[in-house]
């Protein structure tokens, strides 16, 4: 960590000028302003109708989807997944944000506890955080051992293979966001009375080990992309912009009743990469 991001105080009220200056653009994110807002309503509410439609398809054919956020601390994930339910029904959409595991549960086969949100016919389930626990957070904060870790990321394609031969739609995205951006979206939730709640012990060490978690994204993403669950990158500096990509690639990738590509539009591929592609250029965010 450079020596100005250790000098950050993020219990100073007022957000330094640096961190203000280049936060959408750290991480070498493609645009220098953010998506805006008229346009964002009008994309989002043709892409809100398709999921609606989508919707209906879920009830008349049975249709079971799973979409997995992952990320960093901030990078988005809650507002993500609270843009994609807005329209639907809490009844057969569901957010899952799971607690740290119980006593019992931790004596349990390591995937149980998340086989039990598994959606039945014409649900979607969408996880706050995931499985994927073992590969970023637990390792990074040594909540569980480098051999919990190692087998996890061995036992993992094959979990997930099951999960889509049963007829699961599995959705994997990564949502990343660059360090200065992180650092502001720390600082808006420390010093904002309505956001405060979003701050935990984690995040706060968190900031300390930003290049740990980089490392352990990596090993997850070079072990658990595959044919039958891709990982689909995010870069999310600019949340709209992301909320579009996310939404988009899901209707676009499944075939329903009233499906409209025109109004779907196409996703925008500058911020929405294959790890390949992200690990080639921006493998130290």
């Amino acid at each position: 960590m450079s020596d100005a991001l250790e000098n950050f105080d993020l219990e100073d009220p007022v957000l330094p000028r640096w961190i203000k200056k280049k936060a959408l653009t750290s991480g070498g994110y493609p645009y220098d302003e953010k998506i805006d807002g008229d346009a964002y309503d009008t994309q989002m509410l043709q892409v809100q109708r398709q999921l609606a439609l989508l919707q209906h398809d879920q009830a008349k054919t049975g249709k079971r989807i799973v979409i997995v956020f992952e990320g960093r601390d901030a990078a988005g994930k809650g507002g993500s997944i609270a843009s994609y339910l807005e329209n639907l029904n809490p009844r057969f959409n569901m957010d899952v944000a799971l607690p740290k595991p119980s006593d019992r549960e931790k004596t349990q086969w390591y995937f149980q506890r998340y086989v039990d949100w598994m959606p039945a016919a014409g649900e979607q389930v969408l996880f706050d955080r995931s499985w994927y626990n073992r590969a970023g957070v637990e390792p990074v904060m040594g909540f569980c051992t480098p051999a919990e870790t190692d087998k996890f990321l061995e036992e993992v394609p094959d979990f997930e293979k099951m999960l889509v031969r049963d007829g699961i739609h599995l959705f994997k995205f990564w949502l990343t966001i660059g360090r200065e951006m992180q650092l502001k979206r720390f600082h808006d939730r420390r010093h904002d009375p309505l956001k405060i709640w979003k701050l935990s012990p984690v995040d706060m060490e968190a900031l300390k080990r930003f290049d740990d978690y980089t490392k352990a994204r990596n090993r997850m993403l070079q072990t658990t992309h595959t044919p039958h669950a891709p990982w689909r990158i995010v870069f999310n500096n600019d949340k709209k912009r992301g909320r579009l990509a996310i939404m988009r690639s899901v209707l676009n990738a499944l075939d329903y009743e009233g499906k409209d590509t025109g109004l779907i539009g196409e996703v925008d591929d500058k911020i929405l990469l294959t790890p390949k592609a992200f690990m080639k250029t921006h493998s130290e965010l």
